[in-house]
């Protein structure tokens, strides 16, 4: 599903280069649950922007389903990523300004061809679906975090992405909500086949994922 080979990404600071990511060649296939798992400082979250077709990298090839799209302008990156990539994030990075709904509708507002769905009852489904639904209409700021998260996984399938990119998805959660939501993430994979990448630095999280890739000083290791 995305291939990366030799990928390095170095970074000038300072008048000096740092290498975050040096040389990794990485394959997800399709219906994978996998955690990459570091310490800080260990390159993980520069790799997930390469997954993530956040970032450019220096240095090496991507390929999303057999395309080669490391030579993508900015527009076409975004293009790709709201089709193909789902975030579910630390800090949820919701709109308080917006509703629940509003929320997860958000990726459809910015489709650059028309969906084959309809988005709105697709939400309400997705919320119903997390135990969500009744909430439709609060604002995120009148939730609780563990709400919020299930908000936020909705949010990332509404466009059916191929892959489910959780970045730490239980940091901000005490460990019985981070449970529930890794819980969550499980069915995903099992019952849906999604395709699931968790990047953590805890291993009891870890753990939860059918596969483990371990990454220090950006390397696999």
């Amino acid at each position: 599903m995305i291939k990366l080979t030799n990928v390095s990404k170095v970074y000038e600071i300072g008048g000096e280069t740092f290498t975050a990511i040096n040389r990794i060649s990485l394959e997800i296939t399709k219906g994978e649950f996998t955690s990459i798992i570091g310490p800080s400082g260990s390159g993980k979250s520069t790799l997930m922007h390469m997954i993530g077709l956040l970032d450019h990298p220096t240095e090496g090839t991507i390929e999303v389903n057999g395309n080669d799209v490391t030579s993508l302008s900015d527009n076409e990156l975004s293009t790709l990523r709201n089709e193909f990539v789902g975030f579910v994030f630390q800090q949820f990075n919701l709109i308080n300004k917006l509703t629940v709904l509003e929320n997860v509708l958000l990726p459809t507002l910015f489709a650059r061809k028309p969906l084959s769905y309809n988005a709105k009852e697709k939400a309400m489904h997705l919320l119903e679906q997390f135990g969500m639904k009744n909430k439709a209409f609060s604002y995120p700021n009148k939730i609780s975090g563990g709400q919020q998260q299930r908000v936020a996984i909705a949010r990332a399938l509404i466009m059916n992405p191929g892959l489910i990119l959780a970045d730490e998805p239980t940091g901000n959660l005490d460990s019985k909500t981070g449970d529930i939501i890794l819980s969550l993430l499980e069915t995903l994979h099992k019952d849906e086949g999604r395709t699931i990448v968790i990047i953590t630095h805890d291993p009891k999280v870890a753990e939860r994922t059918t596969r483990k890739i371990h990454i220090k000083d950006g390397m696999i290791v």
